[in-house]
């Protein structure tokens, strides 16, 4: 990793437009990784650009700093950053002339998920095992001796409880808890930002009803092990400008007894279907489950799309068939 530090390092010395492309699924982990980097770079003066191809959702907007995402891709940039993905299915809303551009600039990807990249243009690829693509950062800023400010700080803040879920996943480490020490010796004060969190995460009284049927329409596999929720294209153009609907149930999905392994589906006018995939402590499976299907993730977080399957019912059994075998080969490992 020294090689590609100091790389990186020349790479960013050199340009002075910085372009930081987050996935198409927005998240805690990849908006504070983006707004920390901006901030970073303004800090040595550079002109920096934020590009995500999809809307940033409400319950992120307590990120201050959300409104400069853009969906538009830029015309002008010496130097791109894409962060908290290495898979080409989470950037699909790059066009082939986005896709062109990059090919003839320098890219650094700076990601915690341990997937091969399968991005279609060349890239410096930063990896490692870590709680959040924020951890990555934070150590990255150290070993460069860039400067971390108090909005920089609590963007990495942001990035490493979102993705540690409160600093409870296996991937929280002591060196994880450090640098949360480190960012609040920075003055960032937590409570705070929690406060704004719970305030961006209140929802409305539609959506709140919203929640109760599609709770009712949980459907369960294998004795409860799978809960499964099918989220039609009518009630994505809805209530997504609020409120995800995946993240609204799949919680309370995990908390079904017996269950091992929960996933909202997203159907889209063009065949296009999502997946997101949570799955309980003890079975760190989901990033497999979403491999199997051309996506990737976290153990106990991951996701995939397909344009694959016209027949709901055909994905449904390809994803029950596949995750029996899945959990029937970690069971006799752990025997």
């Amino acid at each position: 990793m020294k090689n590609q530090i100091k790389k990186l390092e020349s790479l960013i010395e050199k340009a002075n437009d910085i372009l930081i492309i987050q996935p198409d699924n927005p998240d805690g982990d990849s908006l504070g990784s983006a707004l920390a980097l901006e901030q970073i770079f303004n800090n040595l003066g550079k002109d920096t650009k934020l590009y995500c191809g999809t809307t940033i959702p409400a319950y992120l907007k307590y990120a201050k700093g959300w409104s400069r995402v853009s969906n538009n891709f830029p015309n002008q940039f010496d130097l791109a950053f894409i962060v908290d993905t290495s898979s080409f299915s989470l950037l699909q809303k790059l066009t082939k002339e986005d896709i062109s551009k990059l090919n003839s600039k320098d890219v650094i990807v700076l990601d915690h998920h341990q997937v091969d990249s399968d991005l279609p243009f060349t890239h410096l690829m930063i990896n490692q095992p870590l709680s959040s693509t924020g951890e990555l950062i934070y150590l990255i800023a150290k070993e460069l001796d860039l400067k971390l400010n108090l909005e920089a700080s609590k963007m990495l803040t942001i990035s490493i409880l979102s993705d540690s879920l409160g600093l409870t996943t296996e991937q929280t480490t002591p060196q994880t808890i450090r640098i949360f020490g480190d960012l609040v010796e920075n003055g960032v004060q937590p409570f705070e930002l929690d406060k704004l969190r719970k305030e961006y995460n209140q929802k409305s009284l539609e959506i709140t009803k919203f929640k109760g049927i599609l709770l009712s329409r949980i459907q369960t596999y294998l004795d409860n092990k799978i809960a499964l929720i099918i989220i039609p294209y009518d009630e994505i153009k809805k209530y997504s400008p609020e409120y995800n609907p995946s993240i609204l149930v799949l919680d309370d999905m995990r908390l079904i007894n017996g269950n091992i392994i929960s996933i909202a589906l997203k159907i889209y006018e063009d065949h296009k279907i999502t997946a997101k995939i949570r799955t309980n402590y003890g079975y760190p499976i989901a990033n497999i489950v979403a491999q199997e299907f051309g996506g990737g993730g976290h153990r106990y977080a991951a996701g995939f799309k397909t344009y694959d399957y016209s027949d709901l019912n055909l994905l449904i059994n390809d994803l029950t068939t596949k995750i029996k075998h899945i959990i029937e080969n970690l069971d006799a490992k752990n025997l």
